[in-house]
């Protein structure tokens, strides 16, 4: 699970803030109903005390206080009920005082006297006995005697109840906040379902579907806003890519008609041999200049068409390993020249459906390029094989490979691994991305493997023909 994640940190906040809400609730409950419990036990033994004081009180003497115990002991009996009876005399006499309890768990004889003006107090009790809640009432002997009359009871049953509704709580929170955690992820998801979905959009859109646009929810909030002003952003983007392209077809278009002039009056000046060979040498010069700059208006010539998705010819069937053998049979001269062998392994009947002829020119480029880079001596395989419904077409070389931070570039129009071997080359920095937009436009998809000094291995996957989709 992403902790940094939008949705983990939503139902977090939330859960804790539930949880916070619900424990400040549950410590005011228990709060509240320990003071509503002890108040109402002291309310029964204030009443109780009240009731000794008129009844046995009222009526003794101090001179007959020796009958006010067995009294006590068979209207209330102390011991049998766990409570706590005391009647003291105002000079500190004690009177009466009940026995310990049956479990013995406090020792009367051992609880403090109130003090003056205490009418009720909460004593607590050595060891795990508890508490003692006590109330004091004053009273009045028929002789005038002044007495204090205590009565007490446990406060086990209290701490009882108030454990058992802690037990309560505890166990409701746990509920509780499995229930919002498990609501809270749902409602989370639920709620950032579109964005997800314009996430998973965006990332399909590229510059060749730029017509299409992001799912927009009718919620009238910020997630409809930001699918619309994205959308808005993409017409934008749209907008000014198509115009870029249309300028780059435009110019490219423009600019074949007077480099083919250029290099046809470079070429007979070259040939005059009436001129110095200093002047014929820099014409020469000039002429490679023409050729590589007509050669870089080609390339974008043939992008812009791509990219407008037009083509040369309606799409056939064909034999994919044939065009390859074909194509290599015809590169075969360029790779005497730079003493590089070529071998072919070939898997018959692998047939494909596109423009052949642009097909064959991702075989050129692939083949173009693993000879330019792979030193005299070397080795350049060209394989066609199936797999599955697909059809594989690997170029692989021996030569100078690739940097690892390169790969991701190398498909990058005008991209060049090293810009100084390129030119060197004649290498423009555009047969890969003809290659990758040639490959878009047949869906298939084009990969490249490669280790620095090792060598390269370009691998295209395209549908085979009974799975592509036949196109005009």
């Amino acid at each position: 699970m992403n902790t940094r994640s939008l949705s983990f940190r939503l139902v977090a906040w939330y859960a804790g803030v539930l949880t916070g809400v619900f424990v400040l609730l549950g410590a005011l409950t228990i709060f509240f109903l320990q003071r509503y419990l002890e108040a109402n036990l002291l309310d029964t033994q204030e009443r109780r005390a009240r009731q000794i004081a008129g009844t046995l009180i009222s009526a003794a003497s101090r001179a007959d206080e020796g009958a006010l115990p067995p009294e006590v002991d068979k209207l209330y009996s102390p011991v049998a009920s766990e409570r706590f009876i005391r009647i003291t005399r105002a000079d500190g006499q004690v009177v009466y005082l009940s026995g310990p309890p049956k479990d013995e768990h406090y020792d009367p004889a051992r609880v403090p006297p109130a003090a003056a003006g205490e009418h009720t107090r909460k004593v607590r009790l050595p060891g795990a006995g508890g508490s003692l809640l006590i109330a004091a009432i004053g009273a009045t002997g028929a002789d005038g005697t002044p007495y204090l009359v205590e009565v007490g009871a446990s406060g086990a049953a209290t701490a009882a109840t108030l454990t058992r509704v802690l037990l309560m709580l505890g166990a409701g929170l746990s509920i509780a906040v499995c229930v919002a955690v498990g609501g809270g992820f749902t409602l989370v998801r639920r709620s950032l379902a579109p964005v997800a979905l314009m996430a998973a959009k965006a990332e399909a859109i590229t510059q060749h579907n730029l017509s299409e646009r992001l799912p927009a929810v009718d919620s009238g909030d910020e997630i409809e806003r930001l699918a619309v002003s994205l959308n808005l952003m993409i017409s934008r983007l749209e907008t000014a890519i198509d115009g870029s392209k249309q300028f780059v077809a435009d110019a490219s278009h423009e600019l074949r008609t007077p480099l083919t002039v250029m290099r046809g009056e470079l070429e007979s000046l070259a040939q005059d041999t009436q001129l110095p060979r200093e002047t014929r040498e820099a014409l020469g010069s000039v002429l490679e200049e023409v050729l590589r700059l007509a050669e870089i208006v080609e390339g974008l010539f043939a992008l812009s068409r791509l990219d407008a998705g037009e083509a040369h010819a309606p799409w056939q069937r064909f034999d994919l390993g044939e065009l390859a053998a074909t194509t290599a049979g015809q590169m075969s001269l360029l790779a005497e020249d730079k003493h590089v062998g070529v071998t072919c392994e070939l898997t018959p009947d692998v047939t494909v459906a596109g423009d052949r002829a642009r097909l064959k020119q991702v075989i050129v480029n692939l083949l173009d390029n693993a000879i330019k880079y792979t030193p005299a001596g070397g080795h350049v395989s060209l394989s066609v094989k199936r797999d599955g419904a697909f059809a594989i077409l690997e170029v692989a070389d021996d030569g100078i490979g690739i940097p690892e931070d390169a790969l991701p570039h190398v498909f990058k129009r005008f991209y060049r691994v090293d810009g100084s071997r390129s030119r060197e080359q004649g290498g423009a920095g555009l047969g890969l991305s003809i290659v990758e937009s040639i490959c878009m436009a047949h869906d298939a998809r084009v990969e490249v493997h490669s280790t620095a000094g090792k060598g390269s291995t370009f691998r295209i996957r395209a549908p085979l023909a009974a799975d592509a989709a036949a196109k005009p």
